[in-house]
């Protein structure tokens, strides 16, 4: 089952999916909301990057593509975590932030 809501933090949605009976939240969504960037993918795609590196770990591991609706009303496969694997991003976003200072 595969249902498709909408959450509001701060004032900005994070687009949110039930699948397998669990919420999965688009990273992107939710790295939007904890940095303010600009341009939010970019942010994801060097935070990644420099997790691995740093870290060695994959934060790619705790993502899953899922297909979302976007602003223009199509459907595009998106990285998605559950409950657990977005705290885990949420949780190198610090980090990351230390490190572009």
């Amino acid at each position: 089952m595969t249902e498709l809501n909408i959450a509001v933090f701060r004032g900005k949605e994070v687009r949110r999916i039930i699948h397998n009976n669990e919420w999965w939240f688009s990273v992107v969504d939710v790295v939007s909301v904890l940095t303010d960037s600009v341009n939010p993918r970019d942010y994801w795609y060097k935070m990644k990057i420099r997790v691995k590196t740093e870290e060695g770990a994959e934060l790619l591991t705790f993502c899953r593509q899922l297909k979302l609706e976007a602003p223009d009303g199509k459907s595009y496969e998106t990285d998605c975590a559950n409950t657990e694997g977005i705290f885990r991003i949420i949780q190198s976003i610090p980090l990351f932030l230390e490190g572009k200072k």
